[in-house]
């Protein structure tokens, strides 16, 4: 029985990581999900949040939004929108996306797309979240 299992996290851009580890916990569409080796195999859409897998007793955070992960008992394919490891969120981008998130809520226009100021607003506050968790498990630095 496999100790370890690969988790592969794929953009359209780039690999953002391919590491041999002992869990993963993704934010699915329809909650958070966790996945040790040898899990059954299942397809889960992603929502928006800090994906995380555990590597030698440590937490390690992934900011995820959109796409989907894919799992079998060896493998877990993140095939995501967007992806961010931890340590490379630039805490000041995401809080200047936050402002203008923010502000674009309170106005009263009449074609405001609500949906995508809100989307937007949810990626900054988890992408600082995704941040902030990192710090407090030691495995990012500020």
């Amino acid at each position: 029985m496999a100790k370890t299992i690969t988790l592969e996290i794929v953009t359209p851009d780039k690999m953002v990581l391919k590491e041999e580890v002992d869990y993963v916990g993704a934010p699915g569409i329809n909650g958070e999900f966790g996945v040790l080796p040898n899990h059954i195999p299942f397809l889960s859409a992603l929502g928006i949040g800090s994906l995380y897998y555990k590597l030698n007793g440590k937490k390690y955070f992934v900011f995820v939004a959109g796409g989907f992960a894919e799992v079998s008992p060896a493998k877990v394919t993140v095939l995501a929108e967007v992806a961010e490891r931890a340590e490379d969120i630039d805490l000041e981008r995401a809080r200047r996306a936050q402002d203008r998130a923010e502000q674009r809520t309170k106005q009263q226009q009449e074609k405001l797309d609500h949906a995508a100021v809100q989307a937007a607003l949810a990626r900054a506050l988890h992408r600082m979240k995704c941040r902030q968790n990192a710090v407090s498990e030691g495995t990012c630095r500020m």
